[in-house]
């Protein structure tokens, strides 16, 4: 695959003091399990990015997913940093890397936006926001991704949410999409509504809408949004490592950012799981930049 330009096109920095509103930066890896391989998912930054560059000399036009330009008639204020060095199997290494560059981006501040390896890239990225919180997560998913351990490694890719749990900056937490099996033993599924997440299945949004899952975030929050590319179904979304038919469809999961931006603030989002291995006619990542795209817009017009 040919490198690609920034996402969109976007600058890298921006001038004459203008701070960003928004920071796109990619993270390859996370904490890999032992004996697995997670070089495919280090294709999804450079694919989502690929996949946008049609629609590079477009942001000034009328989109019709957010009733008007990308960013609302106002001057282009996210910027794409891009990708973060990571190395396969230095976990601790990684999720430093990962930590240290979210609380730089809050710095500023700006809001942080990931395009990541695996599941296991928002444990770090959740962490960069312990001295901005109380935030809340919403995550699209088909899996809770509560497992307290795997082969002894506790920053995985099923143990996302089990971790957030613990962050005492996180105020709460709405797991959205999941339907069949995976990450759900009945220990896990007991720990999470002990916890207190709110858990709201793919069927809920189909015959309830997404208001099934807004209105457990409360108004005025400060929410980070992350987004497994598995809690998207399959027909758009093929380049996943766990296709499970019945997910969020695409205007689904629209409805949910922009209802969330209504709500609430998104103060973070990460896109993960993508897996440019199994995509097919590049469906996936265009999915993906199309999803990030309505990101980008809701965070310019809260600004």
């Amino acid at each position: 695959m040919t490198v690609s330009s920034p996402f969109l096109g976007f600058p890298t920095h921006l001038v004459d003091g203008r701070r960003p509103c928004a920071v796109i930066f990619g993270a390859g890896h996370g904490s890999t399990y032992p004996g697995s391989n997670s070089s495919g998912y280090t294709l999804a930054a450079n694919a989502i990015r690929v996949a946008s560059q049609d629609d590079a000399a477009l942001v000034e036009h009328w989109d019709f997913d957010l009733g008007g330009p990308l960013f609302d008639n106002k001057p282009i204020c996210c910027i794409d940093a891009g990708d973060i060095p990571t190395i396969m199997h230095d976990n601790a290494g990684n999720r430093a890397r990962i930590e240290a560059k979210t609380r730089e981006i809050l710095a500023l501040p700006a809001v942080p936006i990931l395009i990541g390896g695996d599941d296991s890239v928002p444990i770090p990225f959740f962490s960069g926001f312990a001295e901005h919180g109380p935030v809340w997560i919403l995550q699209i998913d088909a899996h809770i991704d509560w497992r307290d351990e795997v082969q002894g490694e506790r920053y995985g890719y099923s143990n996302p949410m089990r971790r957030a749990s613990e962050m005492q900056h996180v105020a709460g937490i709405v797991q959205v999409g999941m339907r069949s099996v995976g990450s759900a033993r009945l220990a896990e599924l007991e720990a999470a509504r002990h916890y207190g997440s709110r858990i709201v299945t793919a069927r809920e949004i189909h015959s309830q809408g997404v208001e099934a899952a807004l209105k457990h975030i409360p108004e005025g929050a400060r929410v980070i949004v992350t987004l497994d590319c598995d809690g998207i179904d399959p027909s758009i979304m093929p380049g996943v490592a766990s296709r499970t038919p019945g997910g969020l469809t695409y205007t689904q999961a629209i409805d949910l950012i922009s209802g969330l931006g209504r709500r609430a603030r998104i103060a973070g989002f990460d896109i993960v799981e993508l897996y440019p291995p199994a995509d097919i006619d590049n469906l996936s990542a265009l999915t993906a930049a199309r999803l990030l795209v309505n990101v980008i817009g809701t965070i310019a017009r809260q600004v």
